[in-house]
């Protein structure tokens, strides 16, 4: 399985835009990125097709560009970049694999002393699956919820974090791509199982699932 930790890398720009084809330039992640390797652009799973000196090119699908914020890129705009993780690697971040499950937007930003308190709003495709204190991949990125409630949710986001990612050029009304927990999925689809089936939300409860 194809995985990502949801720490980014380097912040790259797209190059060129042709049809399918979606050129990055880069500089980390070509250290030992190869053809058919995969790579997260802003959260969204791709393979690398071909290279240039100083980027890599991936095939985007109609679905992916409709789907998911590719579809507004334009040459120039920056984008958080992210090879897949190594069995032998560090894991810094939570089980991100790229699969974008919908695209949300900023609502706020709010600063908090030496961190800044966003909001943002999320599809019913992401939101069914938030939970206090649970993760959730926004561009890619590894956060932690704060107060979700309904379609709306909160991070608290560190310096760090807007420096190195394209967090920080982000503004109310702007469109991200949100990746809710895996985990938090297949839990939801085991408590949604026939109770028939024998696996119910008080199998999960006694199992401190819930």
């Amino acid at each position: 399985m194809i995985m990502f930790t949801g720490i980014i890398e380097e912040i790259g720009a797209v190059a060129r835009r042709s049809g399918a084809e979606l050129a990055i330039l880069a500089d980390k992640v070509l250290g030992d990125l190869k053809e058919g390797d995969s790579v997260a652009v802003d959260g969204v799973c791709l393979t690398a097709v071909a290279f240039f000196p100083k980027g890599f090119v991936v095939q985007v699908s109609p679905e992916t560009y409709a789907r998911t914020t590719l579809g507004r890129l334009k040459p120039g705009h920056a984008v958080n970049l992210e090879r897949a993780m190594r069995a032998d690697g560090r894991f810094g971040g939570h089980f991100v694999l790229g699969h974008v499950d919908g695209v949300g937007r900023v609502v706020s930003v709010r600063d908090q002393g030496e961190f800044s308190l966003w909001q943002f709003n999320a599809p019913d495709e992401v939101s069914r699956y938030l939970a206090p204190k649970g993760s959730i991949a926004i561009d890619g990125i590894s956060l932690t919820l704060v107060a979700p409630e309904r379609n709306t949710f909160g991070v608290a986001v560190i310096p760090a974090t807007l420096r190195n990612t394209t967090l920080g050029t982000r503004r109310p009304g702007d469109p991200v791509n949100m990746e809710a927990d895996i985990l938090g999925k297949h839990v939801r689809h085991y408590m949604n199982l026939d109770a028939g089936k024998g696996l119910s939300a008080d199998f999960l409860a006694r199992h401190g699932f819930v």
